[in-house]
């Protein structure tokens, strides 16, 4: 069995990946922006899920996510779920939080970050980002494009681990309202079978993934010098820089 951290787990799919890995026997953290939130995950706990809260909009509460998780014990599995479609928290909730969490986190086996089909519409363009979230910048494709990028970097930089992306589709959540026409449980299948499956095709790295196919994202998010200033700019913003993997295990035995 596995051991799960899924951000954004209070309702959407986030709550559903956590429902559904709880029933299968793993072990989950779940997570939410606030301790107002709880009474939405009381049966997710009563279920055995541990608990972690934070506002991954803002970044010394991320980095509070990922001490509260680390004095839980190592994961398995960190499946980046949270986001937001507008506003000026669209890029602090969904590139920078996932980055930090993956740099301060003791590096697990496998990571998932959730794209969209949208990320195609964004620009692959850093200038002019607002990271902090003091002013709308990029919008909701910019960010899904970034993130993308940000998991196959991982990928290449990490080949230890095994990082991949996911368009979950156009569900029914509260982001996708209630006339979205896909699946949701397909929605949030994906996840759950690359944190978990022993299938070969679940052990691979690399991939931007919709329903269980691996299919072509955007072209920038192959491109090797896209990633590399992503992550500059990401260690800039955060002062937090990118760890190659041997500095990922030197942190790891020093946490131990």
């Amino acid at each position: 069995m596995s051991r799960v951290l899924v951000t954004g787990s209070a309702d959407g799919l986030g709550r559903a990946t956590a429902q559904t890995l709880l029933g299968d026997g793993h072990q989950v953290v779940v997570h939410a922006r606030a301790e107002r939130r709880l009474d939405a995950m009381k049966d997710l706990l009563a279920q055995g899920a541990d608990v972690v809260f934070g506002d991954l909009a803002d970044l010394e509460q991320t980095r509070g996510v990922a001490d509260q998780v680390n004095a839980l014990g190592a994961l398995d599995v960190v499946i980046h779920n949270a986001g937001v479609y507008e506003g000026p928290t669209v890029l602090p909730v969904n590139v920078v939080a996932p980055y930090v969490l993956t740099m301060l986190l003791q590096p697990p086996k496998r990571l998932i970050y959730l794209s969209s089909d949208m990320h195609r519409g964004g620009h692959p363009r850093l200038e002019g980002m607002d990271w902090s979230g003091r002013r709308v910048s990029g919008t909701y494709s910019d960010s899904k494009l970034f993130v993308t990028t940000l998991a196959a970097a991982v990928a290449r930089r990490w080949p230890g681990v095994l990082s991949n992306s996911v368009d979950p589709g156009w569900v029914p959540t509260k982001m996708g309202g209630p006339n979205a026409p896909d699946d949701l449980r397909l929605g949030h299948l994906t996840q759950e079978w690359l944190a978990t499956s022993q299938a070969s095709e679940a052990c691979t790295s690399g991939g931007y993934w919709h329903h269980q196919r691996r299919t072509e994202a955007h072209a920038s998010v192959s491109d090797v010098s896209f990633q590399d200033q992503l992550l500059e700019e990401l260690a800039r913003a955060t002062d937090i820089r990118f760890r190659d993997e041997s500095d990922s295990k030197r942190h790891e035995r020093d946490e131990r």
